[in-house]
């Protein structure tokens, strides 16, 4: 086969897998894991992780000795990739067809393609709520990877998206925690003024902007008008408070942020300037609160404060709404041993083994129940996760829960309207023709 043939033939597979194409199941069958099956503990295990960050990468490392050494003959065999790599990373191992025996999913759509692909074990016997090892997760982790009915994905950690701030600018400047985003607006005016950069955003990878979004369409969007868009057969797009909310994210840059230079500049690079005491605020997921006060941060953390995107007066949409998701893995359904698999994750998600993931330096909320101890966590953490439970809506990324065509119309219209190229009604025009053009 010639190269060019060759590669065609590869990106139409990745392709297929990722909504554009529907032949991506053609040769497969739907596997559903068996509770009584004997595990073999023999052979290679193979998992790609979200922890491939310096902080992150030794809790995986870690687990797979472990693991190793109660079992000799087994070898656990680690791919790390970062945030921002292991979207890439997961669509070049599709198009090679060599998909680790266990890999990270996100939920809504994202997870969605690897069912429709029948690349995912339909792990319902083993891990449905009634079951031994799903009545030990948070039930609405696990019913985050709920496709059809079934049970598909295993959650390893809560998420959601909070305003990380530094409490010593905030007191120096005689501010407090915004009671709406009116008054939001105004404290990134009283920091500008101090010649601090209010809110620091790095925008380069390009989803950083549909967290922002997100949020205020939970505030300004009805959820069941947001639910019926997520599906391009249903979709309308024609709530304004749509618009609104995009309105209101130009108020924000134009007031808060160093403007469309955020498209030149690395997400990490924002964070860093939040511990550097370069900015006032950064928007972060709670999963990266113990990295903003890390070893060597200038924001120690006694002085690290966050509160959620303050909701517009008088919002028409949920004002109780954060924006986030749990996150977690699947099995491949051609792994050659989906037992030891399943066995792995079962180790992994153990209620000690919570503990550590949910204490610094990881700082990322176990999904098991009683696998968080408040004495071994950052407070930040804690308090993160009782404004989780409290939420009335958890609102879903943009870019996992839309088709792969509608987030990429998102990713790249906002963009846009942060460079100034596109107005509020031309993204919403963009996302809703993407929209029709995947309907069935």
């Amino acid at each position: 086969m010639g190269k060019s043939t060759k590669t065609m033939t590869v990106t139409m597979t990745a392709l297929a897998l990722f909504g554009l194409s529907a032949t991506s199941s053609f040769a497969r069958e739907n596997v559903i894991a068996d509770p009584n099956a004997k595990v073999d503990y023999s052979g290679t295990v193979s998992i790609l992780t979200k922890f491939g960050l310096q902080q992150l990468s030794p809790y995986f490392a870690d687990i797979a000795k472990e693991y190793e050494k109660l079992h000799p003959d087994v070898t656990v065999k680690l791919i790390q990739e970062t945030d921002d790599s292991v979207k890439d990373k997961t669509k070049a191992l599709v198009a090679t067809n060599s998909l680790p025996d266990i890999y990270f999913s996100w939920t809504g759509s994202w997870g969605g393609n690897f069912i429709r692909g029948k690349r995912a074990v339909d792990l319902t016997p083993v891990i449905a709520p009634d079951t031994d090892w799903g009545s030990k997760m948070t039930p609405a982790a696990v019913k985050a990877f709920i496709y059809n009915g079934k049970f598909y994905g295993i959650p390893l950690y809560l998420d959601a998206k909070f305003m990380g701030y530094n409490k010593k600018i905030f007191a120096d400047l005689g501010l407090k925690k915004p009671d709406d985003f009116e008054d939001f607006l105004k404290s990134c005016d009283v920091i500008r003024q101090s010649g601090i950069t209010p809110v620091s955003i790095g925008n380069k990878e390009a989803w950083p902007l549909v967290h922002y979004v997100g949020q205020l369409l939970a505030y300004n969007v009805p959820q069941e008008t947001l639910e019926q868009d997520f599906d391009p057969d249903t979709a309308k797009y024609d709530n304004p408070g749509y618009v609104l909310a995009l309105e209101q994210f130009k108020q924000f840059e134009d007031r808060c942020t160093e403007g469309a230079e955020m498209n030149g500049t690395s997400y990490r690079s924002a964070l860093q300037a939040l511990t550097d005491a370069k900015s006032a605020m950064y928007y972060q997921e709670i999963i990266e609160f113990d990295q903003s006060t890390g070893a060597g941060s200038q924001l120690k953390t006694g002085d690290f404060g966050f509160f959620p995107l303050p909701a517009p007066e008088n919002a028409t949409g949920d004002p109780h709404a954060i924006e986030g998701a749990p996150e977690g893995y699947m099995i491949n359904t051609e792994a050659e041993n989906i037992p030891l698999a399943i066995d792995f994750m079962k180790f992994v998600t153990s209620r000690e083994h919570g503990k550590i993931l949910s204490a610094p330096p990881y700082g990322q909320p176990s999904a098991v129940i009683g696998g968080a101890d408040a004495s071994m966590m950052n407070p930040s953490v804690v308090e993160g996760m009782a404004e989780i439970e409290k939420a009335s809506y958890l609102m879903p990324w943009l870019d996992t829960v839309n088709h792969p065509r509608v987030a990429a119309a998102w990713l790249s219209s906002l963009q846009a309207l942060a460079g100034g190229s596109m107005t509020p009604q031309d993204v919403m025009g963009t996302v809703r023709e993407a929209s029709k053009a995947v309907a069935k």
